[in-house]
């Protein structure tokens, strides 16, 4: 019975463990590419120095020299802040990488609560018996499944949230480029919801996500 036990035991924790690994792999992985990119964004939310440095150098050549620049105006235009486009871009890849660290976050305390389900103390078999049997229904009772499985969920949203700002962000600067984000980005998530629905409607279906 003890061998049992363990041996339905061990499957739990090996297929939690796995699901942990992957999630803060992934998440670690996708987290740096997001954070290059919003490095990469981040000027779009202050105005550019580069403009006001230009217009500088203008007035300092003309009063070198009067005969340059007879036309121009070195008043340089005040900043009104970014556009209603930038500001939703950034929002959606910040959110992008609140995501997928909140999923980091949880695979690590996942592992945590893994390794306290694990642990069962010293004892009688009987006594170890009835600890294992009462964390064991503690697993169905607080729905830890549901939460460990929602993990992955996190992480896709996160690339959803990411491939849309890229899209967006993209279609400000060249369609052509941003069409071809905007289609993987959609193609990813009719493909994601055909299989979601295929596992719904059939229980043999392969194709089982934590949303089916």
């Amino acid at each position: 019975m003890c061998t049992e036990a363990a041996e339905h035991d061990g499957q739990i924790l090996d297929k939690y463990k796995s699901d942990m690994d992957i999630v803060l792999i992934f998440a670690g992985l996708f987290s740096a590419v997001t954070t290059s990119f919003i490095v990469n964004m981040q000027q779009n939310l202050a105005p550019d120095p580069t403009t006001e440095t230009n217009m500088l150098l203008k007035k300092l050549i003309h009063t070198v020299n009067n005969s340059t620049f007879l036309d121009v105006n070195f008043d340089t235009p005040p900043w009104t802040g970014p556009g209603s486009t930038q500001i939703w871009v950034q929002s959606l890849i910040y959110a992008s990488l609140s995501a997928s660290l909140l999923a980091a976050l949880g695979a690590m305390l996942g592992k945590q609560w893994l390794n306290h389900f694990q642990h069962f103390g010293h004892g009688t078999v009987d006594g170890r018996g009835r600890q294992r049997q009462r964390k064991l229904d503690a697993l169905y009772a607080w729905h830890f499944n549901a939460v460990l499985e929602g993990l992955p969920v996190l992480l896709q949203l996160s690339l959803l949230l990411f491939g849309v700002a890229l899209g967006a962000n993209l279609w400000t600067e060249q369609h052509i480029v941003a069409c071809i984000v905007i289609g993987a980005t959609t193609s990813g998530a009719v493909f994601y919801a055909l299989i979601v629905v295929a596992a719904l409607i059939s229980d043999v279906c392969p194709f089982q996500t934590p949303a089916s």
